[in-house]
């Protein structure tokens, strides 16, 4: 029934001319329907608006129906999800832990069967619906425990994803895979009688090496950011591998193509090679950083890091393709209020911390910095341990 009666026309009609009203006034207005509540109405919206640059494709079909808002939050972007499904392709594959969808959505593309596996049936209903309208026919749904269906099914899978949930009981405390819903580490096993390939979607927040050592047969981590932020870590287990374990750093913008970097997470036979700041100098993507592949980025691309901590980069001459940002170095000092006032006399500038002992909210009182501008200023630490900032410009690139 509820389905039905969002999908009014003059429901619809109402969450589409309201995406940029203020939604406090329209909850003290409450509905102008007698079969749908003003909150649902504005969780519609809401979720909508949520979706506009993260799922367009979702955004731009008439009818579709938005679960909360938070599930919109939560869930992969269509970015992200054409990149994972970019990795695999074959006759068969499950998602076990559906959401709303996003990820089984373009994994079915390169599948001819796909099966979608939600516990929350409502939302179960609810993808069904949205796929119809979105032509997306070759998905079979299944409401309910997406490990009980594979423990009672006599089908093999080419691929098996799942995105487990960070168990209530452990929020705001350092947790691990084992942590989660449903719990991979504990169901490995099932997993592999039913596939020879599991995709695992991570939180971020999870420590590569620790969730190395709770799972096996780890063939690549995929570290994927999307504008900069890392957004998932994806761990691909194959059955019987015993090759090394091979990360990737993937970095994905809305607006262009995306760049991908990789090296071996145990490979530890890189050395770096240590100067002072020279003419330009390279803050690592999120997602180098994440990898802690410092070193390799050193000697590969022939740059100086700064310190072994700082995790700067300098070079004479600018590479062009570095993964991160580029700066031209414009200015150097000690962190003094009347050097820095001397060198950015209009004291406005964005500020980066790499191995420095303040924040950068300390450091903007301290030295009454403004936000902004096109300058930027490296808080840090050089070789010899002293405390210095570099003043930059940054060069665009194209990724």
């Amino acid at each position: 029934m509820f389905i039905e009666n969002i999908l009014n026309s003059e429901v619809q009609k109402f969450i589409n001319i309201n995406l940029n009203s203020d939604l406090s006034k329209l909850l003290f207005k409450g509905s102008p329907f007698k079969d749908i509540d003003i909150k649902e109405l504005v969780n519609q919206i809401e979720a909508k608006k949520k979706s506009k640059i993260k799922l367009p494709t979702w955004f731009n079909a008439d009818g579709i129906i938005f679960p909360a808002k938070l599930s919109i939050e939560q869930t992969s972007s269509e970015a992200t999800a054409k990149f994972k499904a970019s990795l695999f392709s074959g006759k068969k594959a499950i998602d076990l832990t559906g959401g709303f969808g996003v990820d089984s959505f373009y994994f079915a593309n390169n599948f001819e069967e796909f099966t979608y596996c939600e516990y929350n049936s409502q939302l179960s209903e609810m993808v069904k619906y949205n796929f119809n309208i979105l032509d997306k026919t070759n998905v079979e749904f299944v409401s309910g425990d997406g490990l009980e269906f594979i423990k009672n099914t006599n089908d093999r899978f080419d691929l098996i994803y799942l995105d487990p949930a960070r168990r209530s009981d452990v929020k705001g405390k350092v947790f691990m895979l084992s942590d989660t819903q449903p719990n991979p580490v504990e169901n490995l096993n099932l997993l592999f009688s039913k596939s020879d390939n599991i995709l695992i979607k991570v939180s971020p927040l999870l420590d590569l090496k620790n969730t190395l050592r709770e799972l096996r047969n780890v063939k690549n981590i995929y570290i994927v950011s999307l504008n900069d932020e890392v957004k998932e870590l994806l761990f691909h287990l194959e059955k019987d591998s015993t090759t090394k374990v091979k990360i990737e750093c993937v970095d994905l913008y809305y607006s262009k193509s995306k760049v991908r970097n990789s090296f071996r997470i145990d490979d530890n036979s890189f050395n770096a090679q240590y100067s002072n700041p020279k003419k330009y100098i390279y803050e690592p993507s999120a997602t180098v950083m994440k990898a802690g592949g410092f070193n390799q980025v050193s000697e590969k691309l022939g740059l100086y890091k700064i310190a072994p901590n700082s995790h700067i980069y300098t070079s004479d001459e600018l590479i062009k393709d570095f993964q991160g940002r580029a700066f031209e170095v414009k200015n150097i000092s000690k962190p003094n209020k009347k050097e820095i006032k001397k060198k950015l006399p209009n004291l406005k500038a964005n500020i980066t911390t790499r191995n420095y002992p303040m924040s950068v909210v300390d450091i903007r009182k301290k030295f009454k910095l403004k936000d902004g501008g096109e300058d930027y200023l490296f808080f840090t630490t050089d070789l010899d341990k002293q405390t210095l900032i570099i003043y930059g410009r940054k060069i665009l690139q194209t990724k």
